[in-house]
Parts: C-alpha cells; structure tokens; sequence
C-alpha cells in the first residue's frame, strides 16, 4: 500500500485541540484557513528567521496566527489584519483559549489594503498573505516596502486549488495567483523567489 507522501507531511505535525477548535470554527463561517502542513511550515520559517514583528493579511479563524506565534520570538508581535468582523471575533477567540498575551498580538478589522499602506517601512521581518489574491499586485509592493533586509514574503494558498498550474484556468483570482508568482520570480533584484508544495501551495520570496 503506497501512502501519499504530500498527506504524510500534511499531517506530520499534529494540531492541538485549541487549533482544531479554531479550524472548526473557521469552517462554520466559510474561512479558508492556512493547512495543517503549511502552518506547521510558518511556525519554523518564523522560528529561522527569529521573526520579532509578523504581519498577517488575512485573519481567518485564527489557525494561521496561533501557528506563527508560537515559532515567533516570545516578545515579538503579530499584526494581523482582516476585512471581516466575524473573523477578528472568532481568531480572538482562538488566541483567548490558547493564552496568548495581549501585548503579543493586535488583531486589525480594516480594509486590509488600507492598513498596509500606513504600517511603517523596514519594520517587519515576515509577511504572510492570505486574502483575496486580486490585491496582490499591491500587496507585493507594499510587502517589499515594509520588510527588512532578509525579511520573507509568504503567499499562502498559491496554488489557488490546484488551478494556478493549469494554464486553462482563466478566472481572476486565479490568473492573479499566476501573475504575483510571476512578478517575484522575474524581479531578482528584490526578491530570492521559491515555491513550496506543501497544503496549497507556499511561495517564498526573501527581499534582498
């Protein structure tokens, strides 16, 4: 019997019960929440990289945010921003049964292109976007104005569902999906671009 090598990574890192009652939560209200594999990912990307201020475009359920903080240096702080109320109560919610600390996170209901322009320049080491890809032409210029040197970009979600690969797939989100992975790769002055298979897809892009 042949087991997928993709659903063995997805599951290597096992989610606790505060997670796994976020991530229901989150599907009761329709959110795509960051994988269990690709969240198992951003806590030791966060951890690599001692990450000290992480911005999160995309709320969600709170899944994604428990999983950075606790690869996040203990006095670093999360800034994650989402256009949705319902989300921002369910993710405290989430971060409230996990004891996180007030001071370690700030949970932002925005326009989420809004509140990227006025967070500060060179301030933050990892961004994580998780949003509505037809914002990601902005969202990558922003991204670079805001990260440090060395400073990582993720694209959660790239693959779109399996259609970003497939270049019939024709539809906005998708075909925004292809462009921002086409638009870090070529821009090699700013960005050291990778593509990781892991839950829908991460693509890396470190700012030089």
């Amino acid at each position: 019997m042949n087991i997928d090598p993709h659903l063995y990574a997805e599951t290597f890192i096992l989610e606790n019960s505060v997670k796994q009652a976020a991530r229901a939560r989150g599907a009761e209200n329709g959110v795509v929440d960051v994988s269990q594999g690709a969240g198992a990912y951003l806590r030791q990307l966060a951890h690599q990289i001692k990450a000290q201020s992480v911005v999160e475009i995309g709320t969600g359920s709170g899944v994604g945010s428990l999983w950075l903080l606790e690869g996040m240096l203990a006095s670093g702080t999360l800034t994650s921003i989402d256009d949705e109320m319902e989300h921002t109560s369910i993710a405290k919610l989430a971060l409230a049964d996990a004891d996180i600390a007030q001071p370690r996170f700030r949970l932002i209901t925005n326009s989420v292109m809004d509140v990227m322009t006025k967070l500060t320049d060179r301030a933050y080491d990892l961004v994580v976007f998780r949003h509505n890809p037809e914002d990601l032409s902005f969202a990558i210029s922003e991204a670079h104005r805001i990260l440090r040197s060395g400073g990582v970009f993720v694209i959660d979600n790239f693959f779109g569902g399996g259609k970003v690969p497939d270049p019939a797939q024709r539809d906005p989100k998708t075909v925004a999906l292809r462009e921002a992975g086409k638009i870090v790769k070529a821009d090699t002055e700013s960005w050291v671009t990778s593509l990781v298979p892991v839950g829908d897809g991460l693509l890396l892009a470190t700012k030089l």
